[in-house]
């Protein structure tokens, strides 16, 4: 095998939960949408009975579904396996290893999700992880003094999986005024649906609200948004993504792209899902609410988390994460532990979320130790 694989961490997938006895089973280490896919979409996905032909490479329908919804041009879109699948596509064409040995820089907060230094480094090319804020947000000011001639991508992930923090409109645009044109930027957005007007607080609004990607990226041809139908829409199992960004771009993510990367069935799922995006919305509305049950209750207990756009909470426990994962396994439970920073907990079923929020109250306390 290569070197470079003995050297990348394993990306370590959300376990089940435990066994316990009594006790129903909820899993809340993987940001899924608990609620799964609305019946439309179900009914879709056990119909479809062409698994014996080869899917569109280029999901020309899904790319018009999706441009006809977001208002761009379906050439603009570029699918892929998931969000990942698509981040692993534009790093294959605009990052990797050089002839005479160099290797191009993508620069990426941390915190942030797991697979980015696996993908970076498979790609050839050197990771530059810049520190998050005490808060959990990017700091993007030393994320753009970490820009060197070598530097070819910047990733920004807005709300950040796992500490939650989302990025203002304003504060991405005076980032990208420090960021050379040439350079491209990644905004992963893929728990945009997340971030509900509603719960903007008045220095975002003066910031112009929470940056979305479909928004900025008329204004800058060195922007790729990321996006999938794995989180709000409730494909995760199904591998469903895409980039947007310019023809620059898209005209090299085409020659990287992983052939027959979304199955057929996926791509039905997908526009089945932006067919019916209101009932998902409405899913997304109560899991919203949950998350603000969750929230108010921790803040309630004594807990300091950062503020959270997406499908979970970050606890920052540093050397006691180990001791919560236990806790929670002990309560059937599953979490997502970051040893020896945090843990990331999703927003689940009703009934896992009053259960967590009971397992933190025991913790602060010391009673669940």
């Amino acid at each position: 095998p290569r070197h470079v694989c003995g050297n990348l961490p394993k990306y370590a997938a959300g376990k089940p939960p435990q066994k316990v006895e009594g006790l129903q089973q909820y899993k809340l280490s993987s940001n899924e949408n608990p609620l799964g896919p609305v019946p439309a979409v179900q009914s879709v996905i056990q119909k479809f009975s062409a698994s014996n032909r080869y899917p569109d490479p280029l999901c020309t329908d899904l790319r018009e579904a999706l441009g006809s919804k977001l208002g761009v041009d379906p050439e603009d879109i570029v699918t892929g396996g998931g969000s990942l699948g698509a981040l692993s596509q534009i790093l294959a064409a605009f990052a990797g290893g050089n002839q005479d040995g160099s290797q191009d820089e993508v620069i990426y907060p941390w915190r942030s999700f797991e697979a980015y230094p696996i993908v970076t480094g498979l790609a050839g090319a050197k990771e530059v992880r810049v520190p998050n804020l005490p808060n959990g947000e990017h700091d993007l000011d030393a994320m753009a003094a970490a820009i060197t001639d070598r530097t070819k991508v910047v990733i920004l992930c807005t709300p950040n999986n796992p500490t939650g923090p989302a990025l203002t409109k304003k504060k991405v645009q005076d980032f990208m005024a420090k960021v050379p044109s040439d350079i491209v930027v990644v905004l992963d957005e893929a728990y945009l649906e997340f971030c509900l007007a509603s719960e903007l607080t008045d220095q975002e609004r003066a910031e112009g609200g929470l940056a979305e990607g479909i928004d900025l990226y008329g204004e800058y041809n060195n922007l790729v948004i990321l996006r999938t139908f794995s989180k709000a829409a409730g494909l995760a199992g199904l591998r469903v993504g895409y980039s947007i960004s310019h023809p620059e771009i898209t005209q090299y993510l085409r020659v990287s792209a992983t052939t027959f990367a979304v199955t057929k069935v996926a791509e039905e799922a997908a526009i089945a899902s932006l067919e019916h995006s209101e009932e998902i919305a409405d899913q997304v509305r109560h899991l919203v609410s949950e998350r603000t049950r969750v929230v108010d209750a921790l803040t309630d207990q004594g807990w300091d988390i950062p503020a959270t756009r997406a499908n979970f909470v970050w606890l920052p426990l540093g050397e006691r994460t180990q001791d919560f994962a236990r806790l929670a396994d002990d309560n059937a439970l599953s979490v997502r532990a970051f040893h020896p920073e945090g843990v990331r907990v999703s927003i689940g079923e009703d009934e896992a979320n009053t259960r967590f929020i009971r397992i933190a109250g025991e913790f602060l306390d010391g009673s669940g130790r």
